[in-house]
């Protein structure tokens, strides 16, 4: 089996002290998120479930790309937040809910958490491109609602007003592809996944953005689903694509 990364056995909290540092770091990432109101009370706490989780199953450095995709989406949500308030678009001040933090972080914790279970690196790859895909389509909605103009409807490629489910633009979209690629390359220079294979996370993440656009246009515009479900679709999708990439071209036969 080729190996994703160095994934030494320091990095698997087993040990008291390695159980009150995964605490303490968890402690701390809800606070801070929290306290820059990034999150609402059940968001923290949702985050700091997420946060236990990845600590114990992928160790220390996954909580590194954790923190990424926070800055990242805190960034962009409130870049020109004053245009999206006028348009009606802007996140509501008291931040993401549980039920949208865990649409979001939701699959990447599974897969994580499988990972530490079979230990399949497949796993921790199909985390990083889950991950690259939340923060890739928060981003490219928040930058495309602040600068982009004249967005058009995925399905049909029909000019739609700014903040249409399933409305893309050119410069949000490439705002989330350098998102993605931003998560995937924490990844790397972490060493949870090999540089050699992040290029699956990054393009796997790409897969999903598209498809949540996708879902966007054909199913939340009609009320079948809602922007909680489509985002878990989006990272199910990433978490999909890169893990059956990882299975069959980096696993490699048993």
């Amino acid at each position: 089996m080729h190996d994703l990364g160095s994934i030494s056995d320091w990095m698997l909290p087993t040990s008291r002290p390695e159980l009150g540092i995964a605490v303490l770091a968890t402690l701390v990432f809800a606070g801070f998120a929290r306290w820059l109101r990034g999150v609402s009370p059940s968001g923290a706490v949702a985050g700091a479930v997420v946060c236990f989780l990845l600590y114990m199953s992928t160790g220390g450095r996954a909580v590194v790309a954790l923190i990424s995709v926070f800055a990242l989406t805190w960034m962009a949500t409130r870049f020109g937040h004053s245009r999206k308030q006028k348009l009606g678009t802007a996140e509501k001040d008291g931040g993401r809910r549980a039920s949208q933090v865990l649409a979001n972080l939701g699959v990447a914790t599974i897969a994580a958490v499988l990972y530490a279970i079979y230990g399949n690196p497949a796993f921790l790859l199909a985390t990083a491109a889950a991950l690259s895909e939340a923060a890739a389509d928060t981003v490219s909605s928040e930058i495309g609602q602040a600068v982009g103009s004249n967005p058009h409807l995925i399905t049909n490629w029909k000019v739609v007003p700014v903040g249409t489910n399933g409305g893309i633009t050119l410069v949000g979209t490439m705002a989330g592809v350098i998102a993605a690629v931003i998560v995937s390359a924490v990844f790397s220079i972490t060493g949870l996944v090999s540089w050699k294979w992040s290029g699956i996370a990054v393009g796997s993440a790409i897969v999903g953005m598209i498809a949540d656009s996708f879902l966007g246009a054909w199913l939340e515009r009609r009320r079948i689903l809602n922007n909680d479900l489509v985002n878990l679709l989006g990272t199910l999708v990433a978490a999909t694509v890169a893990m059956v990439v990882g299975w069959n071209f980096i696993s490699g036969p048993r």
